[in-house]
C-alpha cells in the first residue's frame, strides 16, 4: 500500500478550530489532487487540561515523524499554574528556531506607506528575550532593580541566517536588515556573524545589513523589491505585526514554525497556522476571515515536495487573492461574504484552475 504525506492536524479553540476545518476543506485530496493522510489531535484548552498537556506532547512527537503539521489557533489561559501556551510546548519539542511570517498586498486593501513587495519576516523562534531568567532585587539606598538574563546559540542563529538567504533566492528576494550588533557585539554580534556567512555561501542574493532601528524606518520608505528581514525573537515578533498591518490586515498571511536538522541548515518539520489569535465575539458567526488559515494550508504544501502539491499550493494562493480581487471577502475586508461561502468560492477555483492546467499539460 503507497504510503501518503501525512500532515498532523491541531484542533484548536472557538474561531481557530472554525477556521482550521475550512482550511481542511481546501486540502481534501479529491479538490488539490494530492494524496494526503490527516491524523488528529484535539489541543483544545478543555483537552489540555484534561490531559496536563500530554496531548501537546503527544501532537510534537506525531509531527516530528511526518514533518508536516497544521495547527489551529488555540487559548492561552492566564492563569498562573494552569496549562499555559501550547505554542511554547511545541516550539521546543519540535525544536524550532525559525518563524516565517509574510507580510503581502490584500487586493483592493490600501496598504499603509506605498509598500506593494513582499515583506517576510525570518525571525528566531526560540531563545533571545522569551525565556530569559528575570529577577528584581532592591538596593541598600531602597531602589528596585530589575534584571534579565537571555541567551541565543550560535545554531539558532545560523538556522536563522541561512533560511533567510535560502528565502530570498526561491522568492527573488533581497536579505534586509539585521541586530543591533554596534551596541551589542557580542550576543547581537554573533547572529551578524552568521548573517555575514550565508551570504558568503549565497552571494548571487542580495544582501543590505542593517542595525535594526534603521530597519523599521526605511520600512516605511521601502515601496519596491521584495524583501527578507532576519531578526532575533523580540525583535521579529515587533517586526512580524507591524509588517502585516502594514498591508492591512494580520488576516492576510500564514505563519511557519519550522524545525531544523542537527546541521541548522535544513527544515525537517514544519507546523503551519495562521497568525491571529481565537476571536471569541466571532465564534459560531460564520463571518471569520479563513483566509490566513487556508493559506497557512497553502504553504505546507509547499513541503511536501511533490510537484503535485508545489501545483495545488499555487493554485490555492492565486484562487485566493483572486476572490478578495473580485470584491468577494469577508466583512473585515469590506465585503459580505460568509466565512464557508468565501471558502466555497476557493475551492471552486482552485478546481477550476488544476484541470485547466491538467488540460494544458
Amino acid at each position: 500500500m503507497t504510503k501518503h504525506p501525512t500532515i498532523v492536524v491541531m484542533h484548536g479553540d472557538q474561531t481557530g478550530e472554525e477556521l482550521l476545518a475550512q482550511a481542511l476543506r481546501v486540502l481534501q485530496p479529491t479538490i488539490i489532487r494530492q494524496p494526503l493522510d490527516f491524523v488528529d489531535f484535539d489541543l483544545s484548552l478543555e483537552n489540555r487540561r484534561a490531559t496536563k498537556n500530554q496531548v501537546v506532547h503527544e501532537a510534537a512527537e506525531a509531527a516530528l515523524r511526518t514533518g508536516l503539521a497544521l495547527k489551529a489557533a488555540t487559548i492561552t489561559p492566564e492563569t498562573p499554574g494552569d496549562v499555559g501556551s501550547p505554542n511554547a510546548i511545541l516550539r521546543e519539542a519540535l525544536d524550532a528556531k525559525v518563524i516565517l511570517r509574510t507580510g503581502r498586498r490584500i487586493p483592493n486593501v490600501r496598504p499603509i506607506g506605498g509598500v506593494h513587495a513582499p515583506i517576510a519576516i525570518v525571525r528566531m523562534a526560540v531563545e533571545d528575550a522569551y525565556g530569559a531568567k528575570e529577577w528584581r532585587e532592591t538596593t541598600e539606598a531602597g531602589e528596585e532593580i530589575a534584571y534579565r538574563t537571555s541567551h541565543i546559540s550560535r545554531s539558532t542563529c545560523r538556522a536563522v541566517a541561512e533560511f533567510a538567504f535560502q528565502y530570498a533566492q526561491r522568492t527573488g528576494a533581497r536579505v534586509f536588515g539585521g541586530p543591533k550588533f554596534t551596541v551589542s557585539p557580542v550576543y547581537e554580534g554573533m547572529f551578524k556573524e552568521e548573517l555575514d556567512a550565508a551570504a558568503q555561501r549565497y552571494p548571487n542574493v542580495r544582501y543590505q545589513p542593517l542595525l535594526i532601528d534603521a530597519t523599521f524606518a526605511l520600512l516605511l520608505q521601502t515601496s519596491g523589491d521584495p524583501l527578507v528581514i532576519p531578526a532575533l525573537n523580540r525583535d521579529g515578533d515587533l517586526l512580524s505585526d507591524m509588517v502585516l498591518q502594514m498591508y492591512g490586515s494580520i488576516a492576510g498571511s500564514e505563519s511557519l514554525v519550522l524545525g531544523f536538522d542537527e546541521s541548522a541548515l535544513h527544515v525537517k518539520t514544519v507546523m503551519a497556522e495562521a497568525p491571529h489569535g481565537t476571536a471569541p465575539a466571532l465564534e459560531g458567526k460564520d463571518i471569520a476571515n479563513p483566509m490566513a488559515m487556508i493559506l497557512a494550508g497553502a504553504a505546507l504544501l509547499v513541503y511536501v515536495g511533490t510537484p503535485e502539491a508545489e501545483r495545488a499550493s499555487r493554485a490555492i494562493y492565486e484562487s485566493v487573492f483572486e476572490t478578495i480581487y473580485e470584491g468577494k471577502a469577508t466583512p473585515d475586508l469590506g465585503g459580505q461574504m460568509s466565512t464557508s461561502a468565501f471558502t466555497d468560492e476557493v475551492i471552486r477555483r482552485v478546481i477550476a484552475k488544476l484541470e485547466v492546467w491538467s488540460a494544458l499539460g
